[in-house]
Formats: C-alpha cells, sequence, structure tokens
C-alpha cells in the first residue's frame, strides 16, 4: 500500500514538472549583449561570403585602391571591421549595342576589370589578400588569416560571337556569369523586358545555349539574376548543374522584377542550386523604400544645389557610359557622405529598409528552398546596401540578425558560405565528368 501511494505521489510530482517545463521556453530569449557576443564568435567560426560586389579600375591603382578606406562600400579594412572575410567582385559590362564594336569595346571593359582585380591580389596587397578560384582555395586563404577575393562576371555581352571566350574568361578567374543584365544581349534576354513585353530572343539564343553548356564544361557558375523568366527556365532546363542567383531576393515580398517568384525558386530548389538574397532596398521592399527614398531627395537635392550637381534616376543612369557611371557614383557618394547625420535623423522618425526586411527574405527562401539553398549578397557599389548593413564594415549586424531569429551557428554557416560553395563544388565537379566524357569518346574515335 505504501509503495502504491508513494509511484502515485511520484507520477503526480514528474506531472507537475512536465507541465512547468512545458510551459519554459526551450531557450531563454537572448539579451542584444548576447546576440552580439555570439554574432561575433560564431563569425569566428565560420566564413562570410558576399556572392556580389562591384569595382571601378579607377581604384586598383598604386596610389587609391582597397587597401585604404575609401569611401566605396567595400574595401579591405571595412571588410575587417564587419567581419567579412570573401568578397566576390564582379567584372561588370553595362548592355550596348549588338556589334562588333559593341563586344570588342565591352570586351577590353571585362579585361581590365579582370586585370584590376589581378594587380590587387599579386601587386598591391598580396600580404592581406589573395584570389581564390575554387572552395578548396577560399578555406585555405582563410586559415592563413588573409582575406578572400573571387570574381563574377555580371552580364555575358562581352563573350560577343566568341563561345571561346568563356574559357578565356575562367582561365582569368570567373567562376560565374550572367548572360545578361539590363537590356537583351546576344546570348539572353533580359528581366528588363517585362516593362514593355519585347523580347529578343525569347529566352536564349542559339549562341546563349552553346554558352551554357560551355560553362558547365569548364566549371562556371550559371548566374539566373538579372535574364528574363523564360530565358531562366531554359537555363536550368538546359543545364547539367546547378545554377545560382548571384544577387536576387523573392518576389512574394517585393514585387521587383530582379527579384524571383515562387514559381522560379521552385526550379530553383529542383536543380539543386542556390539563391542568394540580396540587400538592396527595393528588391527588399519597394513600398518601404519608395517612402522614405521621397523624404531622403529633398535632403539629398539640397546638397546635390550646392555642388551644382544633378541627381539621376536609376534608368538614367543605365543609359550613360560605364566611366561616366563611374563618375556619376563617386561624386554621388561625396554628396550622399555629406548628409549622413541628416539621414541618419530621417531614418529614426521614418522607416527605411534595414536588416529586419533583409532577414524575411532569407526566412522566406530558406520556408521556400530549404537552409541548404540560400545564401547571402549585398551588391555593394552597384546600388546596394540598407540601414545596417551599408557597407562591409557591418557584415556583424547581419549575423546578429540571424542569430536572433534563432539560426544556429550550422545554419549561419550555411547561409553565408556553405550553401554557394558546395554549388561551386558541384558544378566543378560536373565540369570535370563532362571533360571526361569528351576525352573518352576522343580515345574511342
Amino acid at each position: 500500500m505504501k509503495n502504491t501511494i508513494f509511484v502515485i505521489a511520484l507520477l503526480v510530482i514528474l506531472a507537475s514538472c512536465k507541465e512547468k517545463t512545458e510551459q519554459q521556453p526551450a531557450e531563454h530569449a537572448l539579451t542584444e549583449d548576447e546576440i552580439h557576443a555570439k554574432a561575433i564568435q560564431i563569425q569566428k567560426n565560420i566564413i562570410t561570403l558576399d556572392t556580389h560586389c562591384d569595382i571601378n579600375v579607377a581604384n586598383f591603382t598604386d596610389s587609391i585602391n582597397y587597401t585604404q578606406n575609401l569611401e566605396t562600400q567595400i574595401t579591405l579594412p571595412k571588410m575587417k571591421e564587419g567581419g567579412l572575410d570573401v568578397a566576390w567582385l564582379v567584372v561588370y559590362t553595362g548592355q550596348d549595342s549588338l556589334n562588333e564594336e559593341g563586344y570588342a569595346k565591352a570586351y577590353e571593359n571585362a579585361v581590365s576589370k579582370f586585370e584590376a582585380i589581378r594587380k590587387l591580389c599579386e601587386d598591391i596587397a598580396p600580404a592581406e589578400v589573395e584570389l581564390a578560384l575554387n572552395s578548396e582555395d577560399v578555406r585555405a586563404i582563410h586559415a592563413k588569416g588573409k582575406k578572400v577575393i573571387m570574381i563574377g562576371i555580371e552580364n555575358g555581352y562581352p563573350i560577343g560571337k566568341e563561345v571561346a571566350n568563356v574559357k578565356k574568361f575562367y582561365d582569368m578567374g570567373g567562376r560565374y556569369m550572367s548572360l545578361a543584365h539590363q537590356g537583351h544581349s546576344q546570348l539572353s534576354d533580359s528581366n528588363t523586358g517585362e516593362k514593355d513585353s519585347v523580347w529578343l530572343h525569347n529566352g536564349l539564343s542559339e549562341l546563349g545555349k552553346q554558352v551554357i553548356k560551355e560553362m558547365n564544361r569548364y566549371g562556371m557558375m550559371i548566374d539566373i539574376s538579372h535574364p528574363s523568366k523564360e530565358a531562366i527556365k531554359q537555363m536550368i532546363a538546359l543545364s547539367e548543374a546547378p545554377v545560382i542567383a548571384s544577387h536576387s531576393s523573392a518576389r512574394a515580398l517585393s514585387n521587383h522584377n530582379r527579384n524571383l517568384d515562387d514559381e522560379q525558386l521552385q526550379w530553383v530548389k529542383d536543380n539543386g542550386g542556390v539563391v542568394q538574397a540580396v540587400a538592396f532596398a527595393p528588391y527588399v521592399n519597394i513600398e518601404k523604400d519608395s517612402l522614405f527614398d521621397l523624404e531622403v531627395d529633398k535632403v539629398l537635392q539640397a546638397e546635390a544645389k550646392k555642388h551644382d550637381f544633378k541627381i539621376l534616376e536609376r534608368e538614367a543612369i543605365r543609359s550613360i557610359s560605364e566611366d561616366e557611371r563611374d563618375t556619376y557614383y563617386k561624386e554621388y557618394r561625396t554628396i550622399r557622405n555629406a548628409v549622413t547625420p541628416k539621414l541618419d535623423s530621417i531614418s529614426k522618425v521614418k522607416d527605411p529598409v534595414n536588416v529586419a526586411d533583409f532577414v524575411d527574405h532569407i526566412d522566406y527562401l530558406v520556408e521556400k528552398l530549404g537552409i541548404d539553398q540560400v545564401g547571402i549578397s549585398s551588391d555593394f557599389d552597384g546600388g546596394g546596401g540598407i540601414y545596417g548593413w551599408n557597407d562591409a564594415s557591418e557584415t556583424l549586424n547581419v549575423t546578429k540578425e540571424l542569430v536572433r531569429r534563432g539560426y544556429s551557428q550550422n545554419e549561419i554557416e550555411k547561409l553565408w558560405s556553405g550553401n554557394l560553395l558546395r554549388v561551386m563544388d558541384e558544378v566543378q565537379a560536373i565540369a570535370k565528368q563532362i571533360q571526361l566524357k569528351e576525352e573518352q569518346a576522343t580515345t574511342t574515335e
């Protein structure tokens, strides 16, 4: 009888404990200090990687370069301050005429940027930074305590009509390439066709299809961030390897034609690729950005008037030459930096696009694609930047928001670099298989 009473009493106690345990959260909410400390520790343990940073070759000289704290959003000092380990510097070429003169000029522009990046790594700052060509390079360079540079190609326009240029660009260090940018190229339609429903190829051109095959052959990742929806569909159908979106977010959260809709996300999921959410304000929240921009524009216009500087609309910026665009952005940054205190004041009373809004896209993409197919990008110096992550020095703020939302170190590592490096490994492994099959076929013949 005593044993029975004891067992009943024990069960009551256990039930009471279980009820109390279930009412308690699995882990107490972290304080801001704890979040900060945890984020710092995580970044020490992982590799942080940003897949899209634009460059200006004028910043790759002996006297003006990325070892200095320039006004640009990406520099080595800012990478060190924010804990950004890997920056994909972009060989970008604006869209121009589809003729031999245009192709020749575009090729020259692309080569100049490849050479500038090489100069940074080999001549200007070899003790601080190295160029990586694969994931093993990334890890080895990071282990040395150096920053890592990789090269992406934005717009396949410089390929011209020569498919062999894919191999040339690969040999120069290019490890991903988009086939179009703002306007249809000779290879692919651009997402810009949505505005007037005028298309050049109804997806990919025959030359573009050959370029996709050539990229597979040499292990260059296919970037779907700028081409049209139909072109993206055809790329994924043609590709033997996973694709990437180097800087795109979720269209369901911000209805911008540069973002990917749910159908496109499903294509990427089935393909095994990765979508690198981008911290470009209108791509993150187009309505919120538009309202905030109205207030910011008043301050900027007043400051620009003092300097006899005209602020251009984005469409007008795209229509000017690259040299003019570089000069424009340099002067624009000077104007914006001059009024930064006023803009910060506006941000306190208005509601700018911020890191929390950006991580909403990461949450959404993880929900749609899974934790293994989402990454992070900034589009710094190409229009990117949001409040809280407006240059590389603020990189920790993204990690802090991920910690705040309960992502584990393993998950954060995947988002910051693991997923992108996994895709690159798979793309390069498939390239070796393709080359081996070709060698075997040649031997058999």
